[in-house]
């Protein structure tokens, strides 16, 4: 503990931040953070479970609980994920329910939005709803996030919108990307939570094993590299982890596509495509590790992956839901 606050009283708790697939919460809990700890790409629904980030702000401590996006699920990983969102929000001290204000305020005003602004308006929806379930005693604030891409009047309008809601005990401003709003929020979180030790070292980002990070990584550089060819339901598992003599790191990594068709996509001409896949996840490792990483990936093809079990569980998700 940071001799500062030795004659200070320390708060530690949970702060549960939910909202729609692309809303913006993973990149508002790195924000909040202040490094990196969460996945973040171009394709809805890529947080699949609960990620704590650990945020220091004066002498509190903010246990982030960056969870999956809510949705209307179809299957089996789909109601594994909203579960894991619920959950999430079960033990939390605080909520945070993230909003992408520019495309609720398109579906608002009826400003041709696209398929994928209505149905990320509909998610928004079935997020009030369910939280309407759940508050409880605890605070709920609203982040409606990307202001810095919505006009003035709009928003004033979709601030309205959401007043009427009732479900807010305070609305916040934000773009997550760039850090506007970003430690006004954080200071009212901090002064939410409960008086007591801190749970973590305060220099401790996140809790999440490190083998389930790397995998993280490695998805993450996967979506980004080939988020328009590859649906989202592949999945990359840690099979090995060396601690080599020298101090590196030694990561083999199985990438788990559904599709035969899939697997030259994620190879590439020659390989070219999965080289630069490991090279991105490599470099994201030896920042996030502090030593160098010699990764070594390969594909499968296992068209039920999302049927396994044990798939679930290293994960900390739900099978039977």
């Amino acid at each position: 503990m940071n001799d500062k606050h030795t004659n200070e009283q320390t708060r530690a708790g949970f702060a549960a931040i939910i909202g729609a697939p692309n809303a913006g919460k993973s990149t508002l809990v790195n924000a909040l953070v202040g490094e990196k700890i969460s996945i973040v790409t171009h394709k809805i629904q890529t947080t699949r479970f609960q990620v704590r980030g650990i945020a220091m702000h004066g002498n509190a401590q903010i246990v982030l609980v960056d969870t999956p996006g809510i949705f209307e699920p179809r299957q089996r990983l789909d109601r594994s994920m909203v579960h894991a969102a619920w959950s999430g929000v079960a033990d939390a001290d605080v909520i945070v329910h993230v909003v992408d204000a520019p495309s609720y305020s398109k579906v608002l005003r009826r400003a041709e939005p696209s398929g994928q602004d209505n149905k990320s308006a509909q998610d928004t929806d079935r997020v009030i709803k369910g939280l309407g379930k759940r508050s409880g005693e605890r605070p709920i604030y609203l982040a409606l996030n990307k202001i810095d891409e919505i006009e003035k009047e709009h928003l004033l309008a979709l601030i309205k919108t959401f007043e009427e809601a009732k479900a807010y005990s305070e609305i916040f401003m934000i773009s997550a990307l760039k850090g506007n709003g970003v430690s006004k929020l954080a200071a009212k979180l901090s002064d939410n939570m409960p008086i007591g030790p801190y749970l973590y070292p305060t220099e401790q980002a996140a809790d999440i094993p490190l083998r389930l990070m790397a995998a993280e990584i490695t998805r993450e550089k996967l979506f980004v590299r080939l988020h328009n060819e590859l649906p989202y339901a592949s999945h990359v598992e840690t099979e090995k982890w060396t601690n080599m003599k020298n101090g590196d790191l030694k990561i083999e990594q199985v990438i788990y596509v559904r599709r035969k068709s899939q697997k030259p996509i994620v190879l590439g001409k020659g390989g070219q495509t999965i080289k630069q896949i490991g090279q991105m996840a490599r470099h994201d490792m030896r920042e996030s590790f502090g030593k160098k990483v010699h990764l070594f990936l390969f594909v499968k093809v296992r068209e039920s992956w999302h049927e396994d079990r044990s798939k679930y569980l290293e994960s900390g998700l739900e099978f039977d839901v």
